[in-house]
């Protein structure tokens, strides 16, 4: 867990703050793993499930390019088609594949550290509509709301990549889908981005785009910044063929990949939890071993999520306790794999950013984030499970996560925290620690202070207008999207790209004065 540095105070507490060396109160990847749902016992069960699921059933319609590498890696085809793979296969996989790797952002400062339980939180989902900000409505998403989300994300500290979290409904086919969304990611945001590619020829098409971006041709590879999605896998137990084959061609690009199961419990997975978990965990697996075999050093991300119904209807429950949990048992296993992992956590059922958006949002990003979730996706501005968006979630939730985060960090005990000296100090002297050194130091390596939660007094908060937190964060989404124009893609780059591509998205949108905020 990172710590602030410190050493021996004098009678004053003096520590290395006072050098200037001192660490914010949180950090990109802090350890988390102290919230166990799951004992050791009882994960050796699932994992032997999840052998037993693997090598005795397998999964049926892999594409015939990814049962020809798997056969020759030492995988069975049986009599109904379906690929098993060796326990002994299996095990091996797990046990030479990626600990941990980099992923990159668009820019390098943005680069994070994924694997070794070591939290980070970022977007996600696919939501086919946005509420949208001047009528209060829910609409049809588009290509300029990936946009403008991305200009959003890229000024909130908290979340740490954008993954598409909307699907542009104003695109005709689906490589216009993948290459416009794809642009208007790596546009509006110099951090990591993921797209999810449905079919190999989008990945291809958008190669040009990425080594462009990077600066010439074979530059993504060196710092891959753009991770494929590839929902390899159709619950329970089957493959997705042309997700399949994007996952083929991603991986052979060099790209990372963030390997989906997302069974829906009660309906496409186990309505018992653990089952639930185990499945993700064998689907999950399977793809794995396939990005192994393709590329033995690939970046493969452990994407368990498997989400909850509520049974009584079937429709899926995002915000509900037993989603916290089916979420924080796949960030243990992926610990107890020792792989680098992503769950799904804040995907309230609320279709307003009201008191039930904060609730669900706060109990299941914590229980993620306290089981070491490496990657904690749709984790920010999510609604209606995951069918729907708001601008200002992003503002509310980039202070929610922060609160969290610093859950994470947790409480220190050294020389300079637990110390009788500083005590006595006070106790004899002023009488208060309001003065003292250590209170102005750890002032600003402690503690955290939200920007958009109010701790202003009632007559205070009275007199400057009353104004709830959605107001507030509606706010600052007006001042960030009227003057946040990223400029980190050149302009000989961007009309490269308008030339190659049939971009949708007009030049005007993309600069302050255009009137749209």
């Amino acid at each position: 867990m990172p710590a602030t540095v410190a050493r021996k105070p004098n009678r004053r507490g003096r520590s290395k703050a006072d050098d200037g060396l001192a660490l914010p109160p949180i950090t990109p990847g802090m350890t988390g793993g102290h919230y166990r749902p799951l004992t050791t016992a009882e994960m050796e069960r699932i994992h032997e499930l999840v052998l037993q699921l693997l090598a005795d059933l397998g999964l049926s319609q892999v594409t015939p390019s990814l049962q020809a590498r798997a056969v020759a890696a030492g995988c069975e085809v049986d009599g109904d088609g379906r690929l098993r793979f060796p326990r002994a296969l299996v095990e091996d996989v797990i046990a030479r594949t990626r600990r941990k790797f980099t992923l990159h952002g668009v820019d390098p400062k943005h680069d994070i550290e994924i694997g070794g339980r070591r939290v980070h939180a970022g977007t996600g989902g696919a939501a086919p509509t946005i509420m949208d900000f001047h009528s209060g409505k829910y609409r049809e998403s588009t290509v300029a709301d990936l946009y403008d989300i991305a200009r959003l994300v890229d000024r909130m500290d908290n979340i740490h990549w954008y993954h598409r979290s909307v699907v542009a409904r104003d695109t005709e086919t689906v490589l216009d889908l993948d290459i416009n969304t794809t642009y208007a990611c790596l546009s509006g945001t110099s951090k990591s981005i993921a797209v999810s590619y449905t079919d190999s020829a989008s990945v291809k098409a958008v190669l040009p785009m990425l080594d462009a971006v990077a600066g010439g041709e074979g530059k993504f590879r060196e710092r891959p910044f753009c991770t494929a999605v590839c929902c390899h896998v159709v619950p329970p137990m089957r493959f997705a063929t042309e997700s399949c084959e994007a996952l083929e061609a991603a991986v052979e690009a060099g790209m990372p990949i963030l390997l989906v199961a997302a069974g829906q419990a009660g309906a496409t997975a186990p309505a018992a939890l653990a089952g639930a978990v185990a499945q993700a965990c064998a689907e999950v697996l399977a793809g794995l071993i396939l990005c192994n075999i393709i590329d033995p050093d690939c970046r493969g991300i452990f994407a368990t999520w498997p989400f909850v119904s509520d049974l009584r209807t079937g429709a899926m429950s995002g915000g509900s306790g037993e989603q916290a949990l089916l979420s924080a048992a796949c960030a243990q296993m992926a610990g107890f794999y020792d792989l680098p992992g992503s769950v799904p956590a804040g995907m309230t059922d609320s279709k307003l950013p009201d008191m039930q958006a904060g609730g669900e949002k706060g109990y299941t990003i914590s229980l993620a984030a306290h089981a070491g979730a490496s990657m904690i996706h749709e984790s920010a501005g999510m609604h209606g499970s995951l069918m729907g968006t708001s601008f200002e979630s992003y503002v509310l939730d980039n202070d929610l996560l922060g609160a969290i985060l610093r859950t994470v960090r947790g409480v220190e005990v050294n020389e300079d925290t637990v110390n009788f000296e500083v005590i006595r100090d006070v106790v004899l002297g002023e009488g208060h620690f309001l003065g003292h050194p250590q209170t102005y130091n750890r002032m600003k390596t402690d503690y955290l202070y939200p920007e958009i939660a109010d701790r202003r007094s009632i007559s205070e908060w009275e007199d400057a207008g009353g104004h709830d937190a959605r107001e507030v964060a509606r706010t600052k989404v007006q001042h960030i999207l009227a003057d946040h124009y990223p400029n980190h893609v050149t302009p000989e780059t961007d009309r490269w790209l308008r030339d190659t591509y049939n971009i949708t998205l007009p030049a005007s949108r993309m600069r302050a004065g255009n009137g749209v905020w």
